[in-house]
């Protein structure tokens, strides 16, 4: 696997998919607006039953750029979207990419803290803010380089029978309205008053494919947010690379929003893929098996991106369903699962709902962000990376000496850190010279941090993070390794498994259990005697704890480095 060598992997690529693809030099916007020309009365987004065709969705970037123009945005400005998944959201964020702006993607439930530090890092000029979390952004305001932020009334996309709903004395209405409104302070203006008001157009600037595109906040294992930045030619990239993966059917396919948008694997399998085949984009404010199930019944996906968990949950409620959409659900071809592994069982069981395959995907914001990929074809192994994608090489150093290769071992396996290089991966953290120049290596090889297992084909498997890895005396001790045997325990729900510092600077293995409802909490005793099954003893845990839950982030993966200090802070 060095620099120039072959790929073998490519034996593993599904029917028809090349090593090698061009991509094509043009902005991430240039698809969405090929489909309006191609595909102008094809459905292109539907929010919760309210459509709009490409036609229609492209009168509104323009008419947006009119009114980001009037704002003052110009080339190379930031623009913050604090946004859930909308129709404004994809609105706003093609308007401001053709003006040759930098988009910011934020989560919208971020504190005012949170908020005031990104925006100020960011250095966005413009904030179109979601409308609960606009005083937030408001009150921020004065430690950011902010000149505008406008209010979007998400209530104001949907359906006019649920807008009208949402009008009614009753809880159920009150309920949502308060999920979907907050206090807007005054003078702060109205993005749907500044869109029916544009008149004219602007014209699009000369974005080019090396431009920058996307300032996505990566916070990795240390917790401190940095700005990756991403290129057109980065996004396109990756669209053109999933799209030749998949074998997505231009002006076919139904493409299921349930990632936020926000997040690098939403932004690219969602927000950009959708536009650039002609899909219909069925878009989701929030993540709600039930809603999406009663999705599949009106609009059906064939293609949806997600985690573990979410393809779980709507299995299980189509499950209890008594009339689930059958008919629906067996139209979605493929599942693309990211960020942590899938169970088997989840596998499984998406499967025999849909008859479609749920395959597994790697990556990072730093590669925009797949790297590699299970085949979309029945040889897929459930609980591994798969294999890099098009254009993608990889090599495996050593874990101490990122300038060595690590040799086979008897078996042919290689196993160190992984570092991946391709037209996906970034140019770079936003001012943290530092930190670019640890995380990207000469030739553009991108370092992961990530500690895998390739065997002789070029097939990857996930053994855990550099920097969670746990040192005890002296031997490594892989987290996600010990929380797959100890998940097999009677009675255990989940589990995170992080390190702690004893006396004399050496770790101690902990064990965060979330118990099943009326189980019964097992003794350190018990679990260290369940982990000598497989395990070396030096991998035990010394401490067992118990939690309701596990705190995980936004698309539902475990955070580590949070359990850890919900341990350690009084320590």
């Amino acid at each position: 696997m060095h620099e120039h060598a072959e790929r073998p992997w490519s034996v593993h690529y599904g029917p028809g998919v090349p090593t090698q693809i061009d991509i094509p030099d043009e902005p991430v916007t240039a698809g969405l607006a090929r489909a309006a020309e191609r595909w102008p009365d094809r459905i292109a987004t539907d929010f919760l039953g309210a459509t709009a065709t490409y036609a229609q969705t492209e009168q509104a970037v323009r008419r947006a750029m009119v009114v980001l123009d009037d704002l003052g945005v110009r080339l190379g400005d930031a623009v913050a979207l604090v946004l859930p998944n909308c129709p404004s959201h994809l609105v706003a964020y093609h308007a401001a990419l053709r003006l040759g702006a930098v988009v910011v993607d934020l989560n919208p439930t971020y504190t005012e803290a949170e908020l005031a530090h990104l925006l100020a890092d960011s250095g966005a000029k413009v904030a179109l803010v979601f409308h609960r979390a606009v005083a937030a952004v408001v009150a921020a305001k004065p430690s950011t380089e902010l000149r505008a932020v406008v209010s979007v009334d998400v209530s104001r996309d949907l359906p006019a029978s649920a807008q009208l709903l949402l009008k009614l004395p009753v809880k159920a209405a009150r309920e949502k309205r308060a999920a979907l409104l907050g206090t807007v302070p005054d003078g702060v203006r109205d993005w749907h008053t500044l869109i029916k008001r544009a008149r004219g157009e602007v014209p699009a600037a000369p974005v080019g494919a090396d431009d920058l595109a996307l300032l996505q906040y990566t916070g990795g294992t240390t917790g401190t947010p940095k700005a990756a930045m991403l290129s057109h030619r980065n996004l396109v990239a990756n669209v053109v690379h999933g799209q030749a993966w998949a074998s997505f059917r231009e002006g076919e396919e139904t493409v299921y929003g349930v990632l936020p948008f926000f997040h690098a694997f939403g932004m690219t399998f969602c927000l950009n893929l959708a536009g650039h085949i002609g899909a219909t984009l069925v878009m989701f404010p929030n993540f709600e098996p039930e809603t999406v199930l009663k999705a599949f019944g009106r609009r059906p996906a064939t293609f949806m991106a997600g985690v573990a968990p979410m393809f779980d949950r709507i299995a299980a409620a189509a499950e209890a369903s008594s009339r689930p959409p059958t008919e629906g659900l067996r139209q979605a071809r493929l599942g693309f699962a990211g960020a942590m592994p899938i169970p088997p069982s989840v596998v499984e069981r998406w499967e025999r709902l849909t008859g479609g395959l749920l395959i597994e995907g790697y990556g990072m914001t730093e590669c925009a962000p797949i790297a590699l990929g299970n085949p979309c074809a029945p040889t897929r192994r459930p609980g591994t990376l798969g294999v890099p994608f098009p254009n993608t090489d990889m090599r495996v150093v050593d874990i101490d000496d990122h300038t060595r290769e690590v040799e086979p071992n008897e078996d042919g396996v290689r196993r160190g850190e992984l570092l991946v290089r391709g037209p996906q991966v970034f140019a770079g953290y936003r001012n943290r010279p530092e930190e670019t120049a640890h995380q990207l290596l000469e030739g553009g090889w991108l370092r992961t941090g990530d500690v895998v297992e390739v065997d002789p084909t070029g097939w990857v498997t996930l053994v855990d993070r550099v920097k969670e890895m746990i040192i005890v005396g002296g031997f490594k001790v892989y987290p996600s390794t010990v929380e797959e045997h100890l998940r097999s325990m009677t009675g255990i729900a989940d589990v995170a498994v992080v390190g702690v510092r004893a006396p004399g600077g050496d770790d101690h293995v902990l064990a965060a259990f979330v118990l099943e409802d009326g189980a019964q909490a097992p003794t350190v005793d018990e679990v260290r005697a369940h982990g000598e099954q497989r395990l070396a003893r030096y991998a035990l845990p010394r401490r067992i704890e118990f939690v309701a839950e596990l705190p995980r982030s936004q698309i539902g993966k475990v955070m580590r480095r949070q359990v850890q200090e919900m341990f350690t802070r009084d320590e």
